[in-house]
């Protein structure tokens, strides 16, 4: 099956809490791909027609936010993503002395 581009029917709306991996597909900026979690869409931004801002944070390889960024992208490139790594468990300081 050849591979399927999505068209604007198939393009979900970006949502605060929404895990994106954002690739070239998604703006040229993003030739180093990177995973982010938004923070909330800027739909009051006038930009070109099929593109959006938001604003989210950047995550690390263990998913926790090492950047807030605001980005424009284009939703009909973007890869939604079901679940974050895994954040490293952190041991409370001082518990049990």
């Amino acid at each position: 099956m050849p591979d399927e581009k999505p068209t604007p029917l198939d393009v979900r709306e970006v949502r605060s809490g929404d895990l994106l991996h954002l690739t070239r597909a998604a703006s040229p900026q993003f030739a180093q791909p990177i995973m982010v979690r938004v923070i909330r869409a800027l739909p009051d931004r006038h930009t070109y027609h099929g593109w959006l801002w938001i604003e989210a944070y950047q995550l690390g390889p263990n998913g926790d936010a090492i950047e807030r960024r605001e980005l424009f992208v284009m939703p009909a490139g973007v890869r939604w993503m079901t679940s974050a790594s895994t954040p490293a468990r952190r041991t409370p300081v001082g518990v049990g002395r």
